[in-house]
């Protein structure tokens, strides 16, 4: 099939999921477009006509009204930046890299390092993701309480040391089980620092117990796996042109020996499946909370973090139809081992590991 079908293949896929919230996008992403570009430049993550075209393309501050389509026009120039930096530091492994766990996890624990007190030590001054993230952090966090500051640290610890096991994927012989894939992929994925960026922007935190507890815990990972079913039927073109194993779509096509098409309709349920036991699990939340004593006030909070839930799940959806990351161009971008022009943002040292790979 050429590319032009492998694209009109993508586009119909998501038909077969059925997301019941509708997709509110933020009026005034524009801004957060040109903020986020210039905050790009400035660290030195994007330069060139030819790549801004490429990045712009995709879209990603539409990304990002979709998720926080109440936010202010600060919060989501700031989600905006850190959604940019998501997708320029995950395109830093679609080459040689990414089957290098042991350069892998040294370019990871640079960028945990950013996440303390700890000053840079010497040579990470020129490691643009790194002092970019620095950057990221101190903003995100600014002002905001321990207890978020924890959770949205050991959030993103979880999605930076995915990027290890997505490696160590690419590596070993064999396919993973589902189950264990999905293990990974919910850290991978990044759903759960988009989630707590929803307290940030609504400025509250949740309490721990309700944080942890159920339902509230089981429906953020469902929004988890619906964001990584929905992700994974558009971008199978993409990663299997890229060669890339990392796939729920991928892993039963080949562990089931059936087509592409039979197994996005196997995900596609599972999405479906999930979705409605979000549904199930929405009802028992307020009955559950009907019987406590909360204040009104963190009782609107939990309200505004499960319509979170349901923006991220509706807005990606909303998203990947229209981004060109994946159609014929993103798709084009990364076939015969092509990377994308931002995708050498490691210290030189690193590049010189790469290029001997």
């Amino acid at each position: 099939m050429g590319s032009t079908g492998r694209v009109r293949s993508a586009r119909t896929r998501t038909g077969l999921v059925d997301i019941p919230f509708p997709a509110r996008r933020h009026p005034r992403h524009e801004l957060a477009r040109r903020h986020t570009l210039d905050w790009l430049y400035e660290f030195g993550m994007l330069a060139g006509e030819q790549a801004t075209a490429e990045y712009d393309a995709m879209g990603l501050e539409r990304l990002m009204a979709y998720f926080y389509p109440d936010a202010s026009d600060a919060h989501l120039a700031l989600a905006t930046d850190l959604n940019a930096w998501f997708f320029v530091f995950d395109d830093q492994f679609d080459g040689p890299l990414g089957k290098r766990p042991d350069v892998v996890v040294r370019q990871i624990d640079t960028v945990l390092r950013t996440m303390s007190d700890e000053p840079p030590v010497p040579g990470e001054a020129t490691n643009r993701l790194a002092e970019s993230f620095r950057d990221l952090w101190q903003r995100v966090t600014a002002g905001t309480p321990l207890l978020w500051q924890d959770r949205f640290r050991a959030h993103w610890r979880e999605y930076l040391t995915a990027y290890h096991w997505e490696a160590l994927n690419r590596t070993r012989n064999g396919t993973l089980t589902l189950p264990l894939f999905l293990r990974g992929r919910r850290d991978s994925i990044g759903v759960q620092p988009c989630l707590d960026l929803v307290e940030r922007c609504g400025g509250y935190t949740l309490p721990r117990e309700l944080h942890e507890g159920a339902p509230l815990a089981e429906m953020r990972v469902i929004t988890a796996d619906v964001v990584i079913f929905v992700n994974d039927m558009v971008s199978v073109d993409k990663e299997l042109a890229a060669g890339d194993v990392n796939n729920s779509v991928i892993i039963l096509l080949r562990q089931e020996m059936c087509s592409v098409d039979q197994a996005v309709r196997r995900v596609a349920a599972m999405a479906n499946s999930r979705i409605a036991r979000f549904q199930e699990l929405t009802v028992e939340l307020a009955a559950q909370l009907d019987t406590t004593e909360l204040p009104e006030r963190v009782r609107a909070q939990v309200d505004d973090y499960v319509d979170g839930m349901r923006a991220l799940m509706s807005g990606n959806l909303a998203w990947s139809l229209e981004t060109a990351r994946y159609g014929e161009a993103g798709i084009a971008a990364v076939s015969e081992g092509r990377q994308r022009p931002w995708a050498q943002l490691f210290p030189e040292q690193a590049s010189g590991e790469r290029e001997g790979a």
